[in-house]
């Protein structure tokens, strides 16, 4: 409806969102024994579907590979803690923050975007 830019930014707002929730949840489980910190794959898996499917010129791919591409939750099995649990607090809340941020910008493009289609479509 609005072009590849919108679809690629909710597609991206989808992933940090999901992001947000998995750091939300690493943060909750800091000092549960044995708890192995979780992150969501996504940011590389889309780049390298959006460039093979523009390299090909067909706008249908690039709108197939924004719909297919999805994320993923991954566990990570490494722990230096004795009690066995991966999440590092620091990290973590940091992780959140930049998330946050980059959820706030995108939320702002795509409100410009709109506001500039709108603009369009009226003819001003």
């Amino acid at each position: 409806m609005f072009g590849n830019t919108i679809a690629m930014m909710d597609k991206s707002l989808d992933y940090l969102w999901k992001k947000q929730e998995v750091t939300a949840n690493n943060i909750a489980n800091v000092d549960t024994p044995g708890y192995k910190k979780k992150s969501v794959n996504f940011e590389d898996t889309f780049r390298r579907k959006l460039e093979s499917a523009a390299a090909t010129g067909k706008n249908e791919d690039v709108q197939q590979s924004i719909k297919s591409t999805q994320s993923r939750v991954v566990s990570d099995n490494t722990s230096v803690r004795a009690d066995e649990n991966g999440v590092n607090a620091d990290v973590e809340y940091t992780e959140l923050t930049r998330t946050a941020l980059q959820y706030q910008y995108l939320s702002q493009s795509i409100s410009a975007d709109i506001t500039r289609y709108r603009s369009a479509i009226k003819g001003q």
